[in-house]
């Protein structure tokens, strides 16, 4: 009993062990990105290219992240579709902001842009050049200014 015991501790550390080695981040060729994901830096940066590309695994999922030669920081979910822009102190190109936020913008912070934009499950969070982080709902409204 005791043997079996001791056996069962072993095999559950080697398991975990292996799972946790198949998780994390690792560098990958640009060419293993999802096809939306290589598109979206094409159409939306153009004359850019990717300094590196990573995958995120997780035990449920997996995510990638992307540097171009400016600096930029781009995140994609699993199917390509992107999840973050941090365009750090240039503005996020005008094409990939909903037009109630960049309105909202606008008009309420004049003279300023955003440099970064991340989707929420809710909604979206936006920083502008002002250091302002602002919070909208999936519709775009905006719902406060977030400390």
């Amino acid at each position: 009993m005791k043997k079996q015991v001791i056996f069962l501790a072993a095999l559950m550390c080697m398991m975990i062990h292996s799972v946790s080695a198949l998780a994390g981040d690792r560098i990958i060729p640009v060419n293993q990105l999802p096809e939306a994901a290589q598109k979206f830096v094409q159409a939306t940066f153009p004359g850019h290219t990717i300094s590196y590309a990573k995958v995120d695994k997780d035990l449920f999922s997996k995510s990638y992240e992307v540097r171009l030669d400016n600096g930029f920081e781009i995140e994609f979910e699993k199917d390509g579709t992107w999840d973050k822009v941090d365009c750090k102190h240039s503005a996020v190109p005008a094409g990939i902001i909903p037009a109630s936020i960049t309105e909202y913008v606008k008009s309420s912070f004049p003279g300023t842009h955003i440099t970064k934009i991340d989707k929420k499950r809710r909604g979206y969070e936006v920083e502008l050049s002002n250091d302002l982080d602002l919070k909208f709902n999936s519709s775009g409204q905006f719902i406060r200014i977030d400390d």
